[in-house]
């Protein structure tokens, strides 16, 4: 199972067509926020998408919770979280709803850890990546034993990659 992850794409609807692209056939396509878009407009079609601290469109929710083949996903755009400071309020909440992946934004820092059982990630920023030069997303890879998270640029290049046993 692939799921495609992105964040702060601030206003750029023609980078996200371009990473949509590369995955035309992924079980599921994540929005953190600060996509600056209409929440109804067309590059977000059939994506979760949260509201970041920069959407204006108020039809965006502040989280998501659902499941993509029996993996429970928690998104935030994680400024609500204040997770620029800890993610420790991010992973009080993902207990709470007892998610297995939480995702979320905002700091523009790409990054994946596991911590309790709950899997981190943050797939930096498509316009303004903060921490490294590359613009980035994450294509989270899903098996019965591991979750393997790929950090891609743009162009589909992989910057990182991290392997977590679930």
């Amino acid at each position: 199972m692939q799921v495609l992850v992105m964040s702060d794409t601030h206003g750029d609807s023609l980078v996200i067509d371009k990473v949509r692209n590369f995955y035309p056939n992924a079980d599921a396509m994540i929005h953190c926020g600060d996509s600056e878009l209409a929440f109804s407009h067309t590059a977000l079609d059939g994506m979760k998408k949260v509201r970041g601290n920069c959407d204006v469109d108020k039809a965006f929710p502040d989280e998501a919770v659902f499941d993509v083949n029996d993996v429970t996903f928690f998104v935030t755009h994680g400024h609500l979280f204040n997770v620029k400071t800890s993610i420790l309020s991010l992973s009080y909440r993902a207990k709470e709803v007892a998610a297995q992946i939480a995702c979320f934004g905002h700091s523009h820092i790409l990054g994946a850890e596991m911590i309790d059982d709950v899997l981190f990630i943050n797939p930096g920023s498509l316009l303004k990546p903060r921490g490294r030069k590359e613009k980035s997303f994450a294509m989270v890879e899903i098996s019965d034993k591991y979750f393997q998270v790929n950090f891609l640029t743009e162009d589909n290049d992989c910057i990182a990659a991290h392997q977590f046993v679930r």
